[in-house]
């Protein structure tokens, strides 16, 4: 299946401004949600109360047992249109471990789950050999996974997993930044797995996934928007020795991830640069800049907060750099405190 024929009418500028929501993905209706499934299994979450925004902890004795769950989304459709799953894989195991190092828990073993309308040999290989790739990429172990052939309710495939994690009681992050500290942030691969409803939606506004790429060394479009998400666990002993407080992966909901980090003003004054593909998807799609900080990482996939004296140490150590700052949280119109991000002019 290929989206965008090239037959759609009107260019960019004579598009409708798109959205998430207008894409398909209602991150309002989808938190809530996610809230009503975590309230109906009885969540203050995990077996003994613990937990953070990115794993559930379970204690069993001396240390945390962590798990996290997720799945690649529907970048699968961009693999299907390009008959390349070679690379899926790879964030299946990004998108979990991410989390786990998000809540300072090291990633240990991994267990993936492969649904299928009817099977395919090549295109189990491909997405095997990705598994292998991430996981070698995030030094953990493949220790098992299973396929199922279910085409009442399967079109194509579908692949998630489950990560599992181990860290010390006093080594899991407290999760939560103090105003003055400073944020140090880490460059993204491109697009990763998150916003891809969105971004497949403008791109094929006008274009195909296998017309020529106008920008970087891709071949196609469909293969920018298939540049792996990256892998962050080589950052989880330097955020350690440097005091990390909390750590942020930008993924769904873009740059207001950073609310999981306490009700603060996020200033961001120096995020790394979006690469191309983000412009291409906001002028093809007629995407609003504000949607667009809300929906992609826009260059930034990874964000801790850290004590102002470590920031530059912190950088230093791990090709990251200072982005930004944390500042007391300014009351809304209610009298409330909350959380927001300010970033290029942007108030989110």
């Amino acid at each position: 299946m290929t989206e965008g024929d090239g037959s759609g009418g009107g260019g960019p500028d004579g598009d409708d401004e798109l959205t998430y929501a207008d894409a398909g993905v209602d991150i309002d209706a989808s938190e809530a949600a996610t809230a009503a499934l975590i309230g109906a299994v009885g969540s203050d979450s995990d077996a003994d109360g613990s937990g953070s925004d990115y794993a559930g902890l379970l204690d069993i004795g001396d240390r945390y047992l962590a798990l996290a769950t997720d799945g690649v989304g529907t970048k699968l459709l961009v693999a299907e249109a390009l008959g390349d799953y070679s690379t899926v894989g790879i964030d299946c195991i990004a998108m979990n471990v991410n989390d786990l190092v998000a809540a300072g828990v090291r990633p240990v073993a991994f267990v993936d789950y492969l649904a299928v309308d009817e099977p395919d040999e090549r295109f189990a290989e491909q997405v095997g050999e990705g598994l292998a790739r991430g996981a070698e990429l995030a030094d953990i172990e493949l220790v098992g996974g299973e396929t199922a052939v279910m085409p009442d309710v399967v079109r194509g495939l579908d692949l998630a997993g489950t990560c599992a994690g181990l860290a010390a009681k006093d080594g899991v992050f407290d999760g939560r930044a103090e105003p003055g500290d400073a944020l140090v942030g880490w460059q993204s691969s491109g697009i990763h797995s998150n916003g891809l409803t969105l971004a497949r939606e403008a791109v094929t506004r006008d274009h195909a996934y296998t017309d020529p790429c106008p920008f970087g060394d891709y071949e196609t479009l469909g293969n920018a928007l298939l540049e792996p998400t990256a892998i962050y666990t080589d950052l989880l002993d330097p955020m350690r020795d440097h005091g990390v407080r909390g750590a942020a992966h930008v993924t769904g909901g873009g740059w207001t991830n950073l609310d999981r980090l306490g009700d603060h003003r996020y200033v961001v004054d120096d995020a790394f640069d979006p690469q191309p593909v983000f412009e291409f998807v906001r002028s093809e799609g007629n995407v609003s800049d504000e949607e667009m900080y809300r929906t992609f990482n826009m260059g930034t996939g990874f964000v801790a907060a850290v004590d102002a004296d470590a920031a530059d140490a912190l950088a230093d150590a791990t090709d990251g750099r200072v982005i930004g700052r944390v500042e007391d949280g300014a009351a809304d119109a209610g009298g409330d405190d909350g959380a927001s991000v300010a970033i290029r002019g942007l108030e989110l």
